[in-house]
């Protein structure tokens, strides 16, 4: 069991984080003004102290503290150490994101520092935007100097206020992008502030204070009472969590290609720069966070440097789970970072995917990623040498042949995790096949659930070219919705009865986790369409759908399917709204029955 210490954007995060388990969790706030649902979690209120936090941890068997709590709430991080000491709980800190500390930022070690410097700076008008909880810290400035506090517009807030004998007329309420129309109404001499992060509003406080000319003075955030592991994100949260807690989320999760080769160039051009050899390196994930690769092998050959990072897909059967990606860098006379075919990679062949035609099968994001940790490092030109020994014939178990791309495998991934059975990979996939029959001109795009049944539509629409046909798996809604979004003006879908009776009931995403055959449905369905007495007790002996074919009489068939195909056209045309949609119901001998 984990207790998450909340009450903050961090801790909505940590929660989000928490339900995607599926596991029972506690999340624990002072007050109950935090409006959040725990999907899978029991959410608590009260303050706990150290005495109350140990007998509920050990009552509930709590295994790990995750710590999203402010960064100025010490008597709850204090609460925590003391916690984690006596009975050996590990803790996770939730960190915010900090810019870094400006020297035109007057920094202040706590709020006896802010008042001694703003009082021996002469400054008599301050705005303090450091929360109703520290107008009785700041009470020896406000008491002989004017100071404006802004406050949430809650009653506690007032009355907060009112019992620390703050004047009412000098309380500001907080308004969401208000910062500059009260600077300028108020003109003081300087804001007073918290060092509170991203998240904290700090970078927009500090923007304001600066274009009207005003010094910022700001408060160190406290130093942490304990050792912890630190994230900024759900990635990291996440991975830390499966290293404490087994078993709570019940696959792990890994990184993608392009985050490894992403790692392997940066360890690879460090060494080049005459850096030492290191385990691990961290790097920069599109979502911000920054996370820690581990680094397999070093390799110094004829002016450059190869490093290796062996693929962890976590539990996602991934094609190039334990595979080996290489990045070989090199110095070049150019000014850029240029990618060049490594073995194993890919040769683009189509258009369609953002990418040059016989370059690399390097996706967009991983370049983005490696350009970003090799420019923050060197300047000059880089060659960006990506491989993967095997990945000619691993490529033959992947989209990769209809795609366009050739002799070996892409480098992707647009997060850099990889989520067990992810429907994040399976939709980007979708979502390339869909770019490149739209880029080599097929007339229509026909989407279909597998091998199977593409078989059978190949079969009818023979002058099309393989790119024609995408496979949505169980994504039927977001192989649509793309396909509208991308303006294809011709759709066909085709589906086999056992995604259809889920589709025909409003189901987008047919997969069995998501949605079972509902035989009350198919049993109203039937007499809708006209069927006899004995089509509803048929229905309600099967077990598959696909028994429909069979053992409903040749006029129930009729009847029943044609009310169903129109039914899965119907719902279907909400994620295809333009353009011509032409559904195609197939039985398991590739029979068909048209809707459109």
């Amino acid at each position: 069991m984990i207790l998450i210490l909340g009450g903050t954007t961090e801790g909505r995060m940590a929660v989000r984080v928490a339900d995607e388990a599926g596991s029972p969790y506690y999340y624990s706030t002072k007050g109950d003004l935090q409006q959040i649902v725990c999907r899978n979690g029991v959410h608590l209120t009260g303050g706990l102290d150290a005495e109350a936090m140990i007998a509920f941890c050990r009552s509930q068997e709590i295994r790990l503290l995750v710590d999203a709590a402010h960064p100025f709430a010490v008597e709850l991080h204090n609460v925590v150490a003391e916690t984690s000491e006596v009975l050996g709980l590990p803790i996770v800190r939730v960190e915010r994101r900090y810019p870094e500390q400006s020297d035109n930022i007057v920094w202040c070690e706590d709020y006896d520092d802010a008042i001694r410097r703003l009082i021996g700076e002469g400054i008599e008008r301050v705005l303090a935007l450091t929360g109703v909880q520290t107008i009785g810290k700041l009470r020896e400035y406000w008491q002989k100097h004017t100071c404006w506090f802004r406050i949430l517009p809650r009653e506690e807030s007032l009355l907060k206020a009112k019992e620390e004998g703050f004047s009412e007329q000098n309380l500001v309420y907080y308004e969401e992008g208000n910062d500059f129309a009260l600077l300028e109404q108020l003109d003081p001499q300087a804001i007073l502030t918290k060092e509170s992060g991203e998240s904290g509003g700090f970078i927009q406080k500090v923007k304001a204070a600066r274009q009207y000319g005003i010094p910022v003075y700001a408060i160190k955030r406290p130093s942490l009472p304990y050792e912890s592991v630190k994230v900024t994100g759900e990635h990291g949260l996440r991975k830390q969590i499966e290293l404490y807690v087994p078993g709570f989320f019940p696959l792990r999760s890994g990184y993608t290609t392009g985050a490894c080769a992403t790692a392997a160039s940066k360890a690879a051009l460090l060494v080049l720069l005459g850096e030492k050899e290191s385990q691990s390196v961290p790097i920069t994930f599109p979502n911000g966070e920054v996370l820690e690769l581990a680094i397999a092998k070093i390799k110094k050959e004829n002016g450059s440097v190869s490093a290796t990072v062996i693929k962890d897909a976590g539990d996602d059967p991934d094609v190039t789970d334990g595979q080996s990606i290489i990045s070989t860098i090199r110095f070049n006379d150019s000014s850029e970072i240029r990618f060049i075919h490594g073995e194993g990679i890919g040769k683009v062949t189509l258009p369609g995917l953002g990418l040059e035609i016989g370059g690399p099968a390097i996706n967009r994001v991983p370049r983005q990623m490696i350009e970003r940790e090799l420019s923050a490092l060197y300047s000059g030109g880089l060659d960006v040498i990506i491989s993967v020994p095997g990945g000619r014939e691993l490529a033959k178990r992947t989209f990769n042949p209809r795609l366009g791309v050739e002799g070996g495998i892409s480098i992707i991934g647009t997060s850099g995790i990889v989520r067990p059975f992810s429907s994040e990979a399976y939709i980007g996939a979708i979502r390339s096949g869909i770019q490149v029959c739209k880029a080599v001109g097929s007339p229509r795009l026909v989407i279909n659930s597998g091998a199977k049944s593409e078989g059978f539509l190949k079969a009818l629409y023979p002058k099309l070219p393989p790119q024609a046909f995408v496979q949505y798996g169980n994504f039927i809604g977001d192989a649509l919705r793309i396909a509208s979004e991308l303006k294809i003006e011709n759709v066909t879908l085709g589906v086999m009865v056992g995604k259809a009776v889920k589709l025909a009931e409003g189901f987008l995403d047919t997969h069995s986790k998501n949605v079972m055959m509902n035989k009350g449905f198919l049993k109203q369905l039937a007499a809708e369409a006209g069927c006899s007495e004995s089509a509803g007790e048929i229905i309600e002996q099967i077990t598959l759908a696909r028994e429909l074919w069979v053992l409903l009489s040749y006029e129930d068939t009729e009847k029943f399917f044609r009310l169903l195909s129109a039914r899965c056209l119907a719902v279907a045309r909400t994620s295809f709204p333009k353009g011509r949609l032409t559904l195609l119901l197939l039985d398991e001998a590739g029979k068909v029955i048209k809707a459109e």
